[in-house]
Protein backbone atom coordinates (compact mmCIF):
# COMPACT_ATOMS: atom_id res chain seq x y z
CA UNK A 1 0.00 0.00 0.00
CA UNK A 2 1.09 3.28 -0.63
CA UNK A 3 2.84 4.90 2.38
CA UNK A 4 1.58 8.29 1.65
CA UNK A 5 -2.46 7.15 1.20
CA UNK A 6 -3.76 6.65 4.54
CA UNK A 7 -1.97 9.77 5.81
CA UNK A 8 -4.00 11.84 3.21
CA UNK A 9 -7.08 10.71 3.74
CA UNK A 10 -6.83 11.35 7.64
CA UNK A 11 -6.12 14.98 6.54
CA UNK A 12 -9.17 15.24 4.06
CA UNK A 13 -11.64 13.84 6.64
CA UNK A 14 -10.19 15.92 9.50
CA UNK A 15 -10.23 18.96 7.28
CA UNK A 16 -13.79 17.90 6.56
CA UNK A 17 -15.21 16.53 9.81
CA UNK A 18 -14.22 19.59 11.49
CA UNK A 19 -16.59 22.17 10.82
CA UNK A 20 -19.61 19.45 10.61
CA UNK A 21 -18.42 18.93 14.38
CA UNK A 22 -18.51 22.52 15.31
CA UNK A 23 -21.92 23.04 14.23
CA UNK A 24 -23.59 19.99 16.42
CA UNK A 25 -21.01 21.41 19.18
CA UNK A 26 -22.55 24.62 19.23
CA UNK A 27 -25.93 23.37 18.20
CA UNK A 28 -25.69 20.98 21.54
CA UNK A 29 -23.93 23.53 23.35
CA UNK A 30 -21.04 20.92 23.68
CA UNK A 31 -18.62 24.30 24.22
CA UNK A 32 -15.96 25.03 26.39
CA UNK A 33 -17.15 27.33 29.41
CA UNK A 34 -14.23 30.27 30.21
CA UNK A 35 -12.25 30.11 33.71
CA UNK A 36 -9.48 31.71 35.37
CA UNK A 37 -7.12 29.16 34.49
CA UNK A 38 -7.96 29.03 30.30
CA UNK A 39 -7.17 31.48 27.83
CA UNK A 40 -9.85 31.90 25.94
CA UNK A 41 -12.82 34.44 26.66
CA UNK A 42 -15.46 32.96 25.20
CA UNK A 43 -17.15 29.57 25.02
CA UNK A 44 -15.14 27.44 22.26
CA UNK A 45 -17.00 24.43 20.48
CA UNK A 46 -15.45 21.27 21.89
CA UNK A 47 -15.84 18.20 19.52
CA UNK A 48 -12.83 19.06 17.75
CA UNK A 49 -11.36 15.49 18.96
CA UNK A 50 -14.32 13.85 16.70
CA UNK A 51 -12.75 15.31 13.96
CA UNK A 52 -9.07 13.81 14.69
CA UNK A 53 -10.45 10.75 15.91
CA UNK A 54 -12.62 9.90 12.52
CA UNK A 55 -8.94 11.32 10.54
CA UNK A 56 -6.94 8.40 12.35
CA UNK A 57 -9.20 5.78 12.29
CA UNK A 58 -10.15 5.94 8.39
CA UNK A 59 -6.21 5.04 7.47
CA UNK A 60 -6.65 2.63 10.21
CA UNK A 61 -9.36 1.07 9.09
CA UNK A 62 -7.48 1.80 5.47
CA UNK A 63 -4.66 -0.33 6.39
CA UNK A 64 -5.86 -3.49 8.46
CA UNK A 65 -8.45 -3.82 4.78
CA UNK A 66 -4.90 -3.96 2.44
CA UNK A 67 -3.27 -5.97 5.31
CA UNK A 68 -6.11 -8.77 5.28
CA UNK A 69 -5.31 -9.01 8.97
CA UNK A 70 -6.02 -7.72 12.14
CA UNK A 71 -2.61 -9.47 13.98
CA UNK A 72 -1.15 -6.20 14.50
CA UNK A 73 -0.09 -4.22 17.03
CA UNK A 74 -1.53 -1.35 15.58
CA UNK A 75 -5.31 -2.98 15.83
CA UNK A 76 -4.41 -2.73 19.48
CA UNK A 77 -3.61 1.01 19.27
CA UNK A 78 -7.20 1.51 16.99
CA UNK A 79 -8.72 -0.10 19.86
CA UNK A 80 -7.01 2.07 23.06
CA UNK A 81 -7.97 5.38 21.13
CA UNK A 82 -11.15 4.17 20.77
CA UNK A 83 -11.51 4.13 24.35
CA UNK A 84 -9.63 6.84 25.28
CA UNK A 85 -11.85 9.15 22.29
CA UNK A 86 -14.58 7.51 24.30
CA UNK A 87 -14.22 8.67 27.91
CA UNK A 88 -12.22 11.81 26.67
CA UNK A 89 -15.97 12.79 25.18
CA UNK A 90 -17.27 12.15 28.27
CA UNK A 91 -14.93 14.43 29.67
CA UNK A 92 -15.53 16.84 27.95
CA UNK A 93 -19.49 16.68 28.25
CA UNK A 94 -18.30 17.46 32.14
CA UNK A 95 -16.09 20.23 30.78
CA UNK A 96 -19.26 21.73 29.03
CA UNK A 97 -21.20 21.56 32.12
CA UNK A 98 -18.45 23.35 34.52
CA UNK A 99 -17.80 19.77 36.42
CA UNK A 100 -14.70 17.79 36.44
CA UNK A 101 -14.62 14.47 35.75
CA UNK A 102 -12.76 11.84 38.02
CA UNK A 103 -9.40 11.61 37.54
CA UNK A 104 -9.01 8.39 38.67
CA UNK A 105 -11.57 6.82 36.10
CA UNK A 106 -9.49 8.95 33.02
CA UNK A 107 -6.40 7.41 34.46
CA UNK A 108 -7.78 3.90 34.65
CA UNK A 109 -8.61 4.10 31.31
CA UNK A 110 -5.58 5.52 29.87
CA UNK A 111 -3.89 2.44 31.73
CA UNK A 112 -5.64 -0.08 29.80
CA UNK A 113 -6.00 1.42 26.77
CA UNK A 114 -2.05 1.39 26.88
CA UNK A 115 -2.24 -1.83 28.00
CA UNK A 116 -3.99 -2.89 24.41
CA UNK A 117 -0.81 -1.82 22.69
CA UNK A 118 1.54 -5.12 24.60
CA UNK A 119 -1.65 -7.51 24.50
CA UNK A 120 -0.81 -7.50 20.78
CA UNK A 121 2.62 -7.45 20.77
CA UNK A 122 3.47 -3.88 20.81
CA UNK A 123 6.45 -4.05 23.73
CA UNK A 124 10.07 -3.01 24.89
CA UNK A 125 11.74 -5.79 24.86
CA UNK A 126 15.27 -4.67 24.58
CA UNK A 127 17.66 -2.66 26.71
CA UNK A 128 21.17 -1.77 25.57
CA UNK A 129 24.42 -3.05 28.08
CA UNK A 130 27.43 -1.85 28.48
CA UNK A 131 28.55 -4.90 30.50
CA UNK A 132 27.61 -8.11 28.47
CA UNK A 133 28.49 -8.80 25.34
CA UNK A 134 26.50 -9.05 22.58
CA UNK A 135 25.64 -5.74 25.15
CA UNK A 136 21.74 -6.35 25.11
CA UNK A 137 19.62 -7.42 27.80
CA UNK A 138 16.15 -8.87 27.23
CA UNK A 139 13.70 -7.67 29.81
CA UNK A 140 11.40 -10.23 31.19
CA UNK A 141 7.55 -9.93 29.80
CA UNK A 142 5.82 -8.65 32.58
CA UNK A 143 8.27 -5.62 33.26
CA UNK A 144 8.41 -5.15 29.74
CA UNK A 145 4.67 -4.53 29.88
CA UNK A 146 5.20 -1.79 32.62
CA UNK A 147 7.26 0.02 31.07
CA UNK A 148 5.76 0.27 27.63
CA UNK A 149 2.29 1.41 29.38
CA UNK A 150 4.31 3.74 31.74
CA UNK A 151 5.68 5.38 28.31
CA UNK A 152 2.51 5.75 26.67
CA UNK A 153 0.38 6.91 29.73
CA UNK A 154 2.98 9.63 30.31
CA UNK A 155 3.13 10.44 26.80
CA UNK A 156 -0.78 10.66 26.78
CA UNK A 157 -0.83 13.09 29.95
CA UNK A 158 2.04 15.42 28.23
CA UNK A 159 0.08 16.48 25.10
CA UNK A 160 -3.18 16.57 27.99
CA UNK A 161 -1.08 19.46 29.00
CA UNK A 162 0.14 20.71 26.06
CA UNK A 163 -3.27 21.44 24.78
CA UNK A 164 -3.44 25.56 26.31
CA UNK A 165 -3.09 27.82 23.65
CA UNK A 166 -4.71 27.60 20.20
CA UNK A 167 -3.26 25.52 17.08
CA UNK A 168 -0.31 24.36 19.78
CA UNK A 169 -1.20 20.59 20.32
CA UNK A 170 -2.17 20.13 16.75
CA UNK A 171 0.74 21.29 15.80
CA UNK A 172 3.32 19.74 17.99
CA UNK A 173 1.57 16.26 17.32
CA UNK A 174 2.18 17.09 13.61
CA UNK A 175 6.01 17.86 13.88
CA UNK A 176 6.53 14.94 16.32
CA UNK A 177 4.28 12.93 13.52
CA UNK A 178 6.65 14.06 10.60
CA UNK A 179 9.74 12.49 12.53
CA UNK A 180 8.86 9.47 14.09
CA UNK A 181 7.36 8.82 10.47
CA UNK A 182 11.16 9.37 8.92
CA UNK A 183 12.51 7.48 11.88
CA UNK A 184 10.31 4.33 10.74
CA UNK A 185 11.01 5.14 7.19
CA UNK A 186 14.93 4.77 7.70
CA UNK A 187 14.05 1.38 10.24
CA UNK A 188 11.97 -0.03 7.40
CA UNK A 189 8.83 -0.23 9.42
CA UNK A 190 5.98 0.53 6.83
CA UNK A 191 3.39 0.05 9.61
CA UNK A 192 4.48 2.39 12.12
CA UNK A 193 5.61 4.90 8.97
CA UNK A 194 1.50 4.74 7.82
CA UNK A 195 0.25 5.52 11.30
CA UNK A 196 2.55 8.18 11.91
CA UNK A 197 1.10 10.26 8.82
CA UNK A 198 -2.18 9.52 9.88
CA UNK A 199 -1.33 11.33 13.08
CA UNK A 200 0.11 14.17 10.81
CA UNK A 201 -2.70 14.33 8.56
CA UNK A 202 -5.42 14.43 11.47
CA UNK A 203 -3.65 17.17 13.08
CA UNK A 204 -3.21 19.05 10.00
CA UNK A 205 -6.49 18.64 8.95
CA UNK A 206 -7.82 19.76 12.40
CA UNK A 207 -5.57 22.49 12.75
CA UNK A 208 -6.51 24.56 9.52
CA UNK A 209 -9.63 25.31 12.00
CA UNK A 210 -7.74 24.98 15.37
CA UNK A 211 -5.11 28.02 14.63
CA UNK A 212 -5.55 31.38 16.76
CA UNK A 213 -8.07 32.36 16.67
CA UNK A 214 -9.28 28.82 17.00
CA UNK A 215 -13.24 28.15 15.72
CA UNK A 216 -12.83 24.74 17.51
CA UNK A 217 -11.30 23.31 20.23
CA UNK A 218 -10.10 19.43 20.46
CA UNK A 219 -10.67 18.75 24.25
CA UNK A 220 -9.53 15.94 25.75
CA UNK A 221 -11.39 13.51 23.46
CA UNK A 222 -8.12 14.70 20.58
CA UNK A 223 -5.08 15.24 23.30
CA UNK A 224 -5.49 12.12 24.56
CA UNK A 225 -6.07 10.15 21.29
CA UNK A 226 -2.94 12.03 19.67
CA UNK A 227 -0.83 11.67 22.63
CA UNK A 228 -1.27 8.11 22.99
CA UNK A 229 -1.12 7.07 19.21
CA UNK A 230 2.00 9.22 18.61
CA UNK A 231 3.39 7.17 22.07
CA UNK A 232 2.33 3.86 21.14
CA UNK A 233 3.67 4.05 17.16
CA UNK A 234 7.68 4.98 19.30
CA UNK A 235 6.83 1.90 21.69
CA UNK A 236 6.11 -0.26 18.82
CA UNK A 237 8.89 0.98 16.16
CA UNK A 238 11.51 3.04 17.51
CA UNK A 239 11.88 1.55 21.04
CA UNK A 240 11.91 -1.56 19.14
CA UNK A 241 15.71 -1.45 18.77
CA UNK A 242 18.18 -2.20 21.22
CA UNK A 243 20.36 0.90 21.58
CA UNK A 244 20.36 3.49 23.54
CA UNK A 245 19.60 5.74 20.65
CA UNK A 246 16.11 3.90 19.89
CA UNK A 247 15.48 5.83 23.54
CA UNK A 248 17.30 9.10 22.67
CA UNK A 249 15.52 9.59 19.48
CA UNK A 250 11.47 9.14 20.32
CA UNK A 251 12.43 11.28 23.43
CA UNK A 252 14.06 13.84 21.12
CA UNK A 253 11.47 13.48 18.86
CA UNK A 254 8.42 14.00 21.32
CA UNK A 255 11.05 16.46 23.08
CA UNK A 256 8.40 19.61 23.83
CA UNK A 257 5.32 18.07 25.44
CA UNK A 258 7.54 15.96 27.40
CA UNK A 259 10.13 18.71 29.07
CA UNK A 260 7.79 20.95 29.61
CA UNK A 261 5.35 18.02 31.10
CA UNK A 262 8.59 17.24 33.72
CA UNK A 263 9.29 20.85 34.42
CA UNK A 264 5.30 21.38 35.63
CA UNK A 265 5.21 18.06 37.29
CA UNK A 266 8.66 19.57 39.41
CA UNK A 267 7.14 22.97 40.10
CA UNK A 268 3.97 21.85 41.44
CA UNK A 269 5.82 19.07 43.40
CA UNK A 270 7.75 21.93 44.77
CA UNK A 271 3.90 23.85 45.81
CA UNK A 272 2.81 20.90 46.96
CA UNK A 273 0.33 21.02 44.74
CA UNK A 274 -1.80 17.64 42.76
CA UNK A 275 0.65 17.00 39.50
CA UNK A 276 -2.86 16.40 37.85
CA UNK A 277 -4.53 19.52 38.71
CA UNK A 278 -4.31 22.23 35.73
CA UNK A 279 -2.49 25.39 36.57
CA UNK A 280 -0.90 28.39 34.43
CA UNK A 281 2.71 26.81 35.08
CA UNK A 282 3.29 25.66 31.14
CA UNK A 283 5.75 27.13 28.80
CA UNK A 284 3.02 28.53 27.08
CA UNK A 285 1.50 30.46 29.78
CA UNK A 286 4.87 31.77 30.59
CA UNK A 287 5.91 33.23 27.00
CA UNK A 288 1.84 34.95 27.52
CA UNK A 289 2.71 36.15 30.26
CA UNK A 290 5.67 37.85 29.12
CA UNK A 291 4.16 39.77 26.45
CA UNK A 292 3.87 37.37 23.37
CA UNK A 293 0.40 36.89 21.29
CA UNK A 294 -0.79 33.65 20.74
CA UNK A 295 0.47 33.37 17.58
CA UNK A 296 4.18 34.15 18.46
CA UNK A 297 3.79 32.04 21.79
CA UNK A 298 2.97 28.62 19.04
CA UNK A 299 5.32 30.02 16.31
CA UNK A 300 8.43 29.94 18.82
CA UNK A 301 7.20 26.45 20.54
CA UNK A 302 6.56 24.95 16.84
CA UNK A 303 10.63 26.09 16.38
CA UNK A 304 11.71 24.24 19.50
CA UNK A 305 9.59 21.32 18.84
CA UNK A 306 11.33 21.07 15.46
CA UNK A 307 15.26 21.60 16.48
CA UNK A 308 14.27 18.97 18.96
CA UNK A 309 12.77 16.74 15.79
CA UNK A 310 15.88 17.81 14.05
CA UNK A 311 18.14 17.05 16.81
CA UNK A 312 16.62 13.59 17.10
CA UNK A 313 17.33 13.44 13.41
CA UNK A 314 20.82 13.96 13.42
CA UNK A 315 21.51 11.43 16.44
CA UNK A 316 20.01 8.58 14.03
CA UNK A 317 21.44 9.33 11.26
CA UNK A 318 25.00 9.56 13.08
CA UNK A 319 24.37 6.25 14.86
CA UNK A 320 23.73 4.65 11.39
CA UNK A 321 27.09 5.20 10.33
Amino acid sequence: MNVWLPGCIAFILSFICTPAARKLAMRWKFVDLPNDRKIHQQPLPLLGGAAIFMGILAAGILYFIKLKSLASPYFGVMVGAFLLFLIGVIDDFYKTRGKDFSVAVRFMIQIIAALMVPAFGGVIRVVSSPFDSPGFIVMPHLLAQIITVVWIVGVINVFNFLDGVDGLAAGIAAISGITLFFVALLKTDHASAIFALAVVGAALGFLRHNFHPAKIIMGDAGSTVLGYTLGSIAAIGSFKSATIVSIVVPVLALGVPIFDALRVVLIRAWRGQPVYKPDKSHVHHSLLRAGFSQRQTVALIYLLSACFSLASMIVLLLSAR
